[in-house]
């Protein structure tokens, strides 16, 4: 089903294509998946290739539209180019969203989520490139849409004309230990990195983790502040922004309603709980996770002033009321043995045209396993940057896209 509709300068296509849960057949139950395309005001725009958008996460769909795209952007410069698809991917926005799955038991709730995995998002893409009757396309990957992006070269190359991946790059078959064992020493830094800049924040932060602790600060929610919570908004320090997005929620009294629905809203995981519940799954390729970001979580990190990371642990079950109805199934996930995701020996014969943005100082994803990984997929051009936090595509996104398509042809 397609619908067309139209806004300044931009021609929107909405399509919607049904898929089943389980792609291997096991289970009965479908799923529609939503793609919006993006067409351009430039004559011919509509018979040119398509490039398809995924976006990070996991559990995030698709961004909006609601204007021709903003000068220097990556859309505005894909558009020169492409169509674009702008794909929601399965449980996110129009693509039969995931809350908290009522009125299943949490062995269901687990088995459910267990198909929400890149290799699940690559198949949909590929009914719905069928259903569009396209021989292949280009892909671009943001962050875990560059697992995806790895996941397509392994499943079904040939559907492929090109892949572009921004700070997305996997590592391949390493336990999921070593990746977290990388992503805090990262942290640390950012955290000594954020107090040179703002050093009065310190007594700051030493202030809010007191009042929390004698449980003072109780959001709009109705929820308590635990201090764990509180040093969440350390996921913040990976963007190009977001030591200044963190000063100014610090800056602001801890009595105010400001400070309050701020931290809130920066801390919140009620709107996609997807992603809370399958995140550390996307770094499981044959393994299970056992709460990794938990175990290997230095002591350091877990007192003090200093910040975590994009870390998922299991208490946050218990302290973020809009996740407690996931809680046991979230239990339950962390200790499913996960399949192999990608086929190392397809992605070292590949022969698709690939180029990975790889940030230098990626708070997320590490950039030694992304190198390694880069080093043993065929036909592949890294492009090694720290000029960009892992947001350069939204914060550089023509010069990025451009860099990146400079290297496939």
């Amino acid at each position: 089903m397609s619908t067309t509709r139209r806004i300044p300068e931009l021609t929107l296509v909405e399509h919607e294509v049904t898929v089943p849960l389980d792609h291997a057949g096991a289970r009965n139950e479908m799923l529609t998946v939503f793609a919006r395309e993006v067409i351009g005001a430039q004559r011919g725009a509509e018979n040119l290739p398509y490039l398809v958008y995924l976006q990070g996460g996991p559990g995030f769909e698709a961004p909006r539209q609601t204007a021709a795209p903003a000068a220097g952007t990556w859309l505005e410069r894909a558009l020169r180019d492409y169509r674009v698809l702008l794909l929601d991917q399965r449980g996110t926005g129009r693509s039969s969203p995931i809350g908290t799955l009522p009125g299943l038991s949490p062995e269901e709730q687990a088995a459910y989520l267990t198909h929400f995995r890149a290799d699940s998002i690559v198949r949909d893409a590929e009914r719905l490139r069928e259903q569009l009757g396209v021989e292949q396309w280009s892909v671009l990957g943001q962050s875990f849409g560059g697992f995806c992006v790895i996941a397509y070269l392994s499943a079904v190359p040939e559907s492929l004309r090109e892949a572009l991946i921004c700070g997305g790059l996997p590592p391949l078959g390493l336990p999921i230990d070593e990746v977290y064992a990388r992503t805090y020493p990262t942290v640390r830094a950012r955290c000594v990195a954020y107090y040179e800049r703002y050093p009065d924040d310190r007594d700051h932060v030493r202030e809010i983790l007191r009042r929390c602790v004698l449980g003072e600060i109780v959001l709009p929610t109705g929820e308590q502040l635990t201090p764990r919570r509180f040093r969440q908004l350390g996921l913040l320090l990976g963007m190009s922004d977001g030591a200044e997005r963190l000063h100014h929620i610090l800056e602001l009294p801890i009595e105010s309603q400001a400070f309050l629905h701020d931290v809130d809203r920066a801390s919140d995981f009620s709107r996609n709980p997807l992603f809370a519940a399958v995140h550390e799954s996307c770094y499981a390729d044959g393994t299970t996770t056992r709460w990794a970001a938990e175990r290997l979580l230095p002591d350091d990190l877990a007192d003090g002033e200093d910040f975590t990371g994009e870390h998922i642990f299991s208490w946050m079950f218990e302290d973020y009321a809009a996740l407690r109805p996931l809680r046991e199934a979230a239990d339950l996930i962390a200790k499913h043995e996960w399949p192999r995701l990608y086929d190392e020996e397809r992605l070292a014969a590949n022969k698709v045209p690939t180029a990975a943005a790889i940030y230098a100082n990626d708070m997320y994803v590490p950039r030694e396993l992304s190198e390694e990984t880069a080093r043993r997929i065929g036909s592949l051009r890294p492009w090694l940057t720290n000029e960009y936090e892992h947001d350069g595509l939204r914060a550089d996104g023509a010069r990025v896209l451009d860099r990146l398509l400079s290297l496939v042809r």
